[in-house]
């Protein structure tokens, strides 16, 4: 199967850095405040693992539920199908593509569109809030 290129601009690798940045800021904040500070900087704990599967399951779901991950929606991003439409996304695909961000190598290795092997196994792409409005999504 061919794989199809958006009909819009995809997302500056340097917003979508900075929302996965904050994505994990606010995980490692939420394992701390549950496990506390002197646990998490133990030798040995096992609480950045804690982070990995915090990030794993928030952005997993609130892509989901809300089209983007905290970080996401903070930095004003968005994720929909590749072919333009703004439908619900499947969580199992998302589940994936996110497992996949978080083995690294696949965000690395990505189109001349924008978009990685992690979009590309889930038939996703990152756009902008502006490029989300334009596509008839996100109107009040």
């Amino acid at each position: 199967m061919p794989v199809q290129t958006p009909p819009f601009p995809t997302a500056s690798w340097g917003r979508r850095i900075l929302a996965l940045l904050v994505d994990w800021f606010a995980c490692t904040l939420a394992v701390i405040g549950v496990v506390g500070l002197d646990a998490y900087t133990e030798p040995g704990s096992t609480a950045s693992f804690a982070v990995l599967g915090l990030y794993v399951a928030e952005t997993t779901l609130l892509t989901w539920l809300a089209g983007g991950s905290f970080g996401k929606l903070a930095t004003r991003l968005r994720v929909v199908w590749a072919g333009g439409g703004t439908r619900p996304m499947n969580p199992l695909r998302l589940l994936v593509r996110q497992v996949l961000v978080v083995l690294v190598v696949p965000p690395l290795v990505w189109r001349p569109d924008g978009r990685g092997l992690h979009d590309l196994a889930a038939g996703t792409c990152t756009i902008t809030l502006d490029t989300y409005r334009s596509l008839g999504a996100g109107r009040a």
